[in-house]
């Protein structure tokens, strides 16, 4: 079969235009710029930090997930704090990466790809590891080797198992091979000369250290039957970010970053993989605080507030229910008569922009009963996916970004937060 020859994805793209206006804190501007438009608050330091931390947490090679924000502006920030291996899936954030970063190791860890972008990834980009779960990506894989006439003995092939476990998003649905069939196409792999390697997803979120322990015991199950040497074990992401807690419910406190790391140490050692090379996927857990996003109150019709953002741009993680944002209300000063008692939390139920009925977010904003038309509101910890998944749908793509210092959780406290369930009050959506 005949393979096309592509031209990668021009890296330009990425770090020109303006700089970005800077200032002390989300509050501060919305306050200023007055936007009509919702306006990302990006947060470089709490990114640096927050990427730091990681790196100190693991012990092994930290490879940030693209997937869950390849802003230029994150990557580069990544790569100046350390970060120099990056989880990419397709060509564009292979561009994405060697935009900011000439040097950065690049593991291509989608398991179904398509053929042309195997030439892409081996020939222009040099990328050297990949994942798969079945034996037709290894014959796809193949073929690129010998046409290329690479050395088998340069590559590791990463068989993806199949696990399961407590997370707000469970991965194992799609991708992922049984016990059984991974050691087979660990078998294959060596016997091709190819480097092999195990990788899992226990998902996104996870808050359960057990959730790693049994993944790794599944990885070592996997080893023993294979009977083949393991160059590396890929443990995946779903580190957990830090979020809003409800406070009128009673809930044990996410484990720190220190303590899920050293459960998955544990599970390693006790399954005889401390001598194999690490590597992890983070994406959420580093990203997630560097961002929020400001928008403003378009209408306020008794419990209901139509803002100019929603699911299909910014707030596709809040559509799914399964995280709790915190948010922060910015009365508009001109606005000098209020409805309602600033001092008292109500809940609202968040209407976006567009003309779809779905648009609706799944959980109500507890916010001040004044809140109004025209006021704005921060939403706070919205770093990971939510950039991502930003369409143009009805025309609505938020793309302004400012500069701000303040870590979204300083000074006082949110007044609110987007609720865990439906309450009593909250009126449904059409």
């Amino acid at each position: 079969m005949s393979q096309a020859r592509l031209v990668p994805p021009d890296p330009a793209r990425v770090l020109s235009g303006p700089p970005m206006r800077r200032f002390a804190s989300g509050r501060e501007a919305a306050l200023e710029l007055r936007p009509d438009q919702p306006v990302y608050a990006f947060r470089p330091q709490v990114l640096e930090a927050d990427a730091r931390a990681f790196l100190a947490a693991f012990p092994g090679q930290t490879a940030y997930a693209v997937k869950t924000n390849g802003e230029p502006m994150v990557l580069d920030v990544l790569a100046r704090a350390g970060i120099s291996a990056f989880d990419v899936a397709s060509p564009a954030e292979f561009a994405a990466v060697r935009a900011v970063s000439a040097d950065a190791e690049l593991l291509y860890m989608h398991p179904v790809k398509a053929q042309s972008d195997i030439r892409l990834a081996l020939e222009h980009y040099g990328i050297r590891a990949t994942a798969l779960d079945h034996e037709d990506e290894v014959a796809k894989i193949l073929r690129i080797v010998r046409a290329l006439d690479l050395d088998p003995a340069d590559l590791t092939l990463f068989v993806r198992i199949a696990s399961k476990g407590e997370a707000a998003y469970e991965l194992s649905k799609k991708f992922g091979a049984a016990p059984g069939h991974a050691a087979e196409l660990l078998q294959r792999i060596h016997g091709l000369g190819i480097r092999c390697g195990l990788c899992f997803h226990v998902g996104s979120q996870v808050e359960d250290p057990a959730t790693y322990a049994r993944a790794v015991g599944i990885a070592a199950e996997v080893r023993d039957a294979a009977r083949v040497p393991i160059a590396t074990l890929d443990v995946g992401g779903g580190f957990p970010a830090s979020y809003a807690r409800d406070p009128r419910r009673p809930e044990p406190p996410m484990p720190p970053l220190g303590e899920i790391v050293s459960g998955l140490m544990s599970a390693v050692e006790r399954n005889g993989f401390g001598d194999t090379p690490l590597v992890a996927e983070p994406g959420r857990v580093i990203v997630a605080r560097a961002f929020s996003v400001i928008v403003r109150v378009l209408l306020k019709k008794g419990q209901r507030l139509y803002i100019n953002d929603g699911i299909w741009a910014s707030l596709s993680d809040s559509w799914t229910g399964k995280i709790l944002l915190p948010v922060r209300h910015i009365p508009d000063p001109a606005r000098r008569r209020r409805p309602g008692d600033a001092n008292k939390i109500e809940p609202f139920r968040i209407y976006g922009a567009t003309c779809d009925s779905v648009d609706v977010l799944s959980r109500p904003f507890y916010l001040p009963e004044s809140v109004d038309t025209g006021d704005w509101i921060e939403i706070g910890h919205l770093g990971a996916y939510s950039l991502a998944l930003r369409t143009r749908f009805n025309g609505f793509y938020p793309d302004t970004f400012v500069e701000v210092d303040e870590p979204f959780e300083a000074g006082e406290a949110p007044q609110g937060f987007a609720a865990p369930e439906r309450r009593a009050g909250v009126e449904e959506a059409d």
